[in-house]
């Protein structure tokens, strides 16, 4: 066995020995400044925050290669960036508009149905030139995100900004104005605080727990384009959602754009309708979707349905479903009207409706200004109030202009929910410990990430010096029995193993990020992985 003696010791030398002399360590990758998300009810962003904004915006819509580089020396530069991303860890980042900081007439300019999220995701991943490796898409009333992985921030920011422009066909010195970016430890955060409702309009609300869910089964759909980063951080966000509610009164009473739609037209409609309270109203709904069933639900619980209640949809079923429901639950008589795709009836309907809530899917306006005003003309009423809760939005901005009409959409409903807001604060502080806590679950998971590839590096590099070694050893062990080279081939393998168990065990261990980091970087330059 004096040639397996040999080939072992080799074996041990050459795992001792096989990196080169340590050189310093690995550059770190580029990445934005990062931002923290806007807390309900907070200060307005600081000048110096707002620059910093616009700067990392501009360096996003740089191109990747400067002017003065011929195309030969751009192109080296892009294949040498894609390398180097393709050694680099997956990390999460977020790029959108809200309530926050983007006015509705800007939102509904993004805003994309459902039953798109998954091809538009799909889009901004092959459109990205490779920066961006995963994504999804979630559009509600108040927000337009996209929830990404990438190893390239700057390269991935430029990409979605593009598609935001694209889409939006608003120049991007407007957009600019409204976009928020978030990076990695505030992009989880962020991702967290939108699911458990203390991002949204209405402090709490439950709706987007359900949204978010929906993003992250869109996420993980055959045809979605979320994979292992993106959809972890989903499910972790759904997770600290539904704990946010279990755990504290975030989300008691009434939380919802829904509710506070009811709540806006309780308290307008004496002063809009020359006294005329609510529930002694006329009421005229257009949609037959979850808005509605939450707006009837609030004002069914406050007796405050309306003197009559017409729902308008295109088409009977919901709408037939809806009041059927009311009816048996609460004893409230609703009328169905289906358009059936004819613009005139809802305009024929207005006549004699005081107030009206809009809450349909459809993409452009169901209410115009220059009809209504011929309507009104005509109508069996003096003053009408126009209550909007969709986005994109479903009555025209000038309605607000017609003689004996008010209008409000989405955005008029801030001061109603401030209220509520400033009731939930003890409560907004529980959650916001309880989501720091699945936050740091989410970043360890992440961090554990950066350590894979140099692991199996490791194990190939090892496994590659093992194979060679046993290979230049063949002469000296033709002697041996077929049993005896098995007995060489494990007692090789053993030791590749035993010797690398120390590093792994460290690259995987418990510990703080930077610590974890510089590991990682030591290891790195020690095997020469």
């Amino acid at each position: 066995m004096r040639g397996a003696d040999q080939f072992v010791m080799k074996i041990i030398l050459g795992l001792l020995f096989l990196a080169p002399p340590m050189s310093g360590l690995v550059a770190p990758s580029l990445r934005v400044a990062p931002r923290r998300a806007t807390v309900p009810g907070a200060a307005p962003t600081a000048e110096a925050d707002t620059q910093a904004k616009v700067a990392m915006l501009e360096e996003a819509m740089l191109p990747l290669g400067s002017a003065a580089l011929s195309d030969e020396e751009a192109a080296a530069l892009k294949r040498e960036k894609r390398l180097k991303m393709s050694t680099e860890a997956l990390d999460v980042f977020v790029v959108g508009l809200s309530h926050h900081n983007a006015k509705v007439e800007v939102r509904e300019k993004l805003a994309i149905p459902e039953a798109e999220w998954e091809e538009a995701a799909t889009q901004i991943v092959g459109q990205s030139d490779g920066a961006i490796a995963e994504a999804a898409v979630l559009s509600t009333c108040n927000r337009f995100e996209v929830y990404f992985a990438a190893r390239d921030a700057r390269a991935a920011f430029a990409a979605v900004s593009s598609y935001f422009q694209r889409r939006s066909g608003l120049p991007m010195a407007e957009l600019r104005e409204s976009l928020f970016m978030l990076t990695e430890e505030d992009a989880t955060a962020h991702a967290l605080r939108v699911s458990a409702g203390l991002d949204s309009l209405v402090v709490g609300e439950g709706q987007i727990l359900s949204q978010m869910k929906a993003c992250y089964a869109h996420a993980i759909a055959e045809d979605g384009a979320g994979g292992k980063v993106t959809s972890r951080l989903l499910n972790a966000a759904v997770a600290a959602g539904k704990r946010a509610r279990d755990e504290t009164d975030i989300s008691r009473g009434a939380v919802s754009i829904s509710s506070a739609a009811y709540e806006l037209a309780a308290e307008r409609a004496p002063r809009d309708l020359g006294g005329l309270d609510l529930g002694d109203a006329r009421v005229l709904i257009v949609g037959a979707g979850k808005m509605t069933r939450l707006l009837l639900t609030h004002m069914a619980s406050h007796g405050s349905v309306g003197k009559t209640c017409t729902i308008l949809n295109r088409s009977r079923k919901n709408a037939d479903a809806i009041a059927a429901d009311y009816a048996e639950s609460h004893g409230v008589e609703i009328n169905v009207v289906a358009s059936e795709g004819d613009e005139a009836v809802v305009y024929d309907l207005a006549r004699d409706a005081d107030v009206i809530f809009t809450a349909s899917s459809a993409m452009d306006y169901v209410i115009e200004a220059e009809k209504l005003a011929a309507v009104a003309r005509t109508a069996g009423r003096e003053r009408c109030m126009l209550v909007d809760i969709a986005v994109p939005r479903n009555v025209d901005p000038a309605c607000d202009g017609v003689e004996g009409v008010v209008a409000y959409d989405v955005d008029s409903l801030k001061a109603v929910v401030e209220k509520n807001t400033a009731k939930r604060r003890r409560e907004i502080v529980e959650a916001e410990k309880l989501l720091e806590e699945e936050k740091a679950a989410f970043r360890g998971w992440i961090e554990s990430l950066g350590a894979v590839p140099a692991i199996n590096k490791l194990q190939e590099k090892a496994e590659s010096l093992r194979a060679a070694e046993m290979k230049r050893a063949d002469p000296k062990l033709a002697s041996l029995s077929q049993r005896e080279l098995e007995a060489v081939e494990r007692l090789s393998r053993g030791i590749v193993s035993k010797l690398l168990h120390g590093p792994m065990s460290a690259l995987r261990a418990d510990g703080s990020p930077e610590s974890k980091k510089n590991a990682l970087s030591v290891l790195k330059n020690m095997f020469g992985v």
